[in-house]
């Protein structure tokens, strides 16, 4: 999971982008970086680490041009410690390309060895987004045969790479000298969308909420494979590059990833966490009777309005019970599980006297592990509740994600192969309820009548582009980030919260 923006403007755009990044923050923590264009050179700055901390202001002053790319990096596969792997990508020919990349290819091995015995290009880190680059830069260079760059061979070269890569992709690309150019996968896994100032600056973005918090004003997502061409004129020129284009939104991004500010593809995340709080409301209602439950508690940040909305529908109190410190590193960070739980501790504190003596619903965004469900549980016991239910606004998660969340392997899933009663058990609740799969379908769909499914598949193991396989999967496990000494924890439960 990575956040991406893409700027065309007639005045300089480091600082654009910058504020761009930090609007997308949520989505990536690992790394960031900025490519900007003047005269057809490119100047980058990239390295690991968050926003404020990679970008100094003699790093702003060295990204001169009107036109550029920036990046916040979530790391699924390749080697999440890497300098290297931050984006953007750069390749020299043909004219010269920089990429960002949002997504996950699932065909990335087999594209590499094409890659260097088809089409004599060599790559040099694990990641599938250098792929993806070379991909776009070779398809590119057979469109052009050194003839000059015009909108058609850009959009012939994307139809190109949509028949030879699979997986998710929203990608943004600068090509020297001429513009830049978004296109998305044929599903539409993966978000991107477009907007434009008053002074006429473009931009393109993982979520709406960047273009409203720089002032530009939202014009429409990109559709599946559709491809958007910038000159740097500021001209627009648009194809869908796609055979068969079906918009298939992945699910996850409404139940947790995105902020709840943000409009995709039609749908507000914040009204789709409302109606999720609406369903999972009349499941409760058939686990735990209303009457024995004295107040609804979510767990920050992403379940809020699902708590809130499930608590006035039920009739029951809203109360805050944790409060979470800003400050500390994410969990993932701490090396062994005794210490992940204690940094669990660190990064919520409860409020006794919302817990003392009462029958408390915990509500949280989703449970992967359950690592943290079950020491939050302990936390409320510890706090004098009498009894503690736990309701999940999603389904269980059961199954691995590839395109582009790094989930845990299915061994370390706490659904996988359980069964509801099996996880309270291991939770340590006194009642688990979960979110139904196509109650969770009907709840986010009905605010878009246009998209006809989604990708749930670590919810329903169904996959929406149809060619992943037991061996697909077993071989993307095996491509996750890698880790330094002392064994991180790379999954979901580290990823960072929307409203941080």
């Amino acid at each position: 999971m990575c956040g991406i923006v893409g700027v065309v403007s007639n005045a300089p755009v480091n600082q654009l982008i910058y504020d761009a990044l930090l609007l997308l923050q949520h989505r990536g923590q690992d790394a960031a970086g900025i490519v900007t264009q003047q005269e057809r050179k490119f100047f980058m700055q990239k390295a690991k680490g968050m926003v404020r901390d990679v970008f100094r202001t003699r790093n702003m002053r060295s990204l001169p041009g009107n036109c550029g790319l920036g990046q916040v990096r979530y790391p699924t596969a390749g080697n999440a410690y890497s300098e290297e792997e931050a984006q953007p990508f750069y390749v020299n020919a043909p004219f010269g390309i920089v990429l960002v990349h949002n997504g996950n290819l699932t065909n990335a091995h087999t594209l590499k060895a094409d890659l260097f015995s088809a089409d004599h290009r060599h790559i040099n880190t694990e990641s599938d987004s250098e792929v993806l680059l070379n991909v776009l830069a070779h398809e590119i260079e057979e469109t052009t045969r050194g003839m000059p760059l015009r909108p058609q061979d850009v959009f012939e070269a994307v139809r190109r790479v949509h028949l030879r890569i699979k997986g998710s992709y929203a990608v943004i690309a600068m090509i020297a000298g001429h513009g830049v150019l978004a296109f998305r996968d044929p599903f539409g896994i993966r978000p991107l969308c477009m907007g434009r100032s008053d002074d006429g600056t473009v931009m393109l973005a993982s979520e709406s909420v960047v273009l409203e918090g720089t002032a530009h004003k939202f014009e429409r997502d990109i559709h599946p494979g559709e491809a958007v061409f910038i000159d740097l004129e500021g001209n627009l020129h648009a194809q869908q590059c796609a055979q068969n284009p079906v918009l298939s939104p992945c699910i996850f991004e409404y139940v947790y990833l995105a902020r709840p500010d943000s409009v995709m593809d039609g749908i507000s995340v914040y009204q789709a966490r409302l109606n999720l709080g609406e369903t999972l409301a009349k499941r409760v209602i058939s686990t735990v009777p209303p009457n024995e439950i004295d107040v609804v508690i979510p767990i920050p940040e992403s379940s809020r309005p699902s708590a809130a909305q499930l608590a006035q529908l039920l009739g029951l109190p809203y109360r805050e019970g944790f409060v979470k410190n800003r400050y500390v590193g994410r969990t993932f960070i701490m090396p062994g599980q005794s210490v992940r739980k204690k940094s669990v501790r660190q990064k919520l504190n409860v409020i006794a006297s919302e817990f003392k003596g009462r029958n408390v619903l915990l509500v949280d965004d989703s449970i992967v592990r359950g690592t943290t469900s079950k020491e939050i549980v302990q936390m409320a016991r510890d706090a004098g509740a009498r009894k503690v239910y736990m309701a999940s606004a999603a389904p269980p998660v059961r199954y691995p994600n590839v395109y582009g969340i790094d989930m845990p392997t299915p061994d370390e899933l706490v659904a996988h192969n359980r069964t509801v009663e099996q996880i309270r058990e291991l939770i340590g609740c006194d009642a688990l309820i979960y979110q139904d799969v196509q109650a969770m379908k009907n709840a986010v769909g009905a605010l878009n009548k246009n998209i006809k499914g989604f990708d749930a598949s670590c919810f329903d193991g169904v996959y929406v582009t149809g060619d992943i396989t037991v061996d697909d999967i077993i071989r993307l496990n095996s491509k996750r980030v890698g880790v330094e000494e002392g064994g991180e924890d790379n999954s979901r439960l580290a990823l960072p919260n929307p409203a941080d």
